[in-house]
């Protein structure tokens, strides 16, 4: 439902016809008459389309333009983000879907603001997904990221598996990244990123404990928002497809 598969070879310059199951993605993706969009066809090639027209049944789209590459990443990551104050989770879900991200979910760790402090405020969790649909219009990709349901610490660290790569971020100590990054290759990565006044020690050993890897990036502190932009984008320039 978050891509658009087309199970048939797509030519460019034709009108394909949307119907069936595909009109929940349509549907997902908030399409209408005059809407352009990101289409997958059977082969995996990705084109853009503009809506002709839709109905309740079946939608028509012209397709326009077609990638030269896939616009979605081969590296999966999964952003797991302690909630930050204001408005800044906003700006990472969006940030972080112009970058690839596959999956972003917020949580509760011992300094973050919790999801009823930050709704008491001002009511914006319901327009998470909204903001990654925007986004991954915006930057042309074919699927949205899931924004997932906002958990407490310890759940998501029964998050991943064995195959995948789970990485903590950690003000005060941990491994530089490029010798982690060296033990790979990885397609899968788990990323904790912690609140606005960082991680106990004793979340951290919990999280180690988990088999998440603590990782730090030099000596200077970067505000929440900073790191898992930076992060996510050096994590795709090193394994994804930003090279």
């Amino acid at each position: 439902m978050d891509r658009i598969l087309f199970d048939k070879p797509i030519v460019l310059g034709e009108e394909i016809l949307i119907e069936g199951p595909l009109m929940e993605a349509l549907r997902f993706h908030r399409a209408r008459r005059g809407s352009i969009l990101t289409i997958t066809d059977v082969k995996g090639n990705d084109f853009r389309g503009r809506v002709t027209s839709i109905a309740e049944e079946k939608a028509s789209i012209i397709i326009f333009d077609r990638f030269t590459s896939p616009t979605e990443s081969a590296l999966e990551i999964i952003l797991l983000q302690a909630l930050p104050k204001k408005e800044k989770m906003e700006w990472i879900i969006q940030k972080a879907t112009e970058l690839g991200v596959s999956a972003i979910i917020p949580f509760k760790s011992n300094k973050s603001i919790s999801i009823e402090e930050r709704e008491n405020k001002q009511k914006k969790a319901h327009r998470w997904q909204e903001i990654a649909r925007r986004a991954t219009q915006q930057c042309r990709r074919s699927k949205i990221p899931k924004i997932g349901q906002y958990q407490s610490f310890e759940d998501i660290l029964e998050l991943g598996d064995k195959e995948s790569l789970k990485i903590i971020l950690w003000e005060k100590d941990g491994i530089g990244l490029k010798e982690v990054l060296k033990r790979g290759p990885y397609k899968k990565i788990y990323l904790i990123v912690g609140p606005e006044g960082g991680f106990t020690e004793d979340e951290v050993s919990l999280a180690i404990e988990k088999g998440f890897i603590p990782i730090k990036f030099g000596q200077r502190i970067l505000r929440t928002e900073t790191a898992s932009i930076v992060l996510v984008g050096i994590l795709q320039y090193e394994l994804g497809d930003l090279n």
